[in-house]
């Protein structure tokens, strides 16, 4: 089934028609595309849309923004920077473990007079049996 255009009309007064005439000039488009566009938005919206001329516009902000602005984020959003959040925590936490274990390397190198750091003084740590080869 396809999408199927339906036709609106109404009918204004001489004056709001041709003050709806220059609107379309002035945008350069045709007086049902101006309808099309405030129907579609109406529809996106679910209609809490108003129209207000543009100098009205600027001298309505009489009401001051209320600071800090405020925003509705869906609580997807929220939960996945949650999520977000805790990983890079975890992250961090990782880091800083190999960032030691780096230094805990360097100070035995540096303590020692071997270049070489043998793997079984490194296993002898954890108190496992060795592993042989072959």
């Amino acid at each position: 089934m396809g999408n199927k255009n339906k036709t609106v009309s109404f009918r204004v007064n001489e004056d709001a028609f041709e003050t709806l005439r220059e609107i379309a000039e002035e945008r350069d488009l045709s007086l049902s595309a101006v309808f099309r566009d405030y129907v579609d938005m109406l529809v996106a919206h679910d209609g809490q849309v108003q129209v207000v001329p543009e100098h009205e516009l600027d001298a309505d902000s009489s009401e001051p923004p209320s600071f800090p602005p405020t925003v509705e984020v869906p609580k997807s959003f929220v939960r996945e920077h949650e999520r977000l959040e805790l990983e890079a925590e975890h992250l961090r936490e990782q880091l800083d473990e190999h960032k030691r274990y780096v230094n805990h390397l360097r100070e035995r190198l540096e303590a020692g007079d071997e270049d070489v750091i043998q793997l079984e003084d490194l296993d002898g740590e954890r108190n496992e049996p060795p592993y042989k080869l072959g």
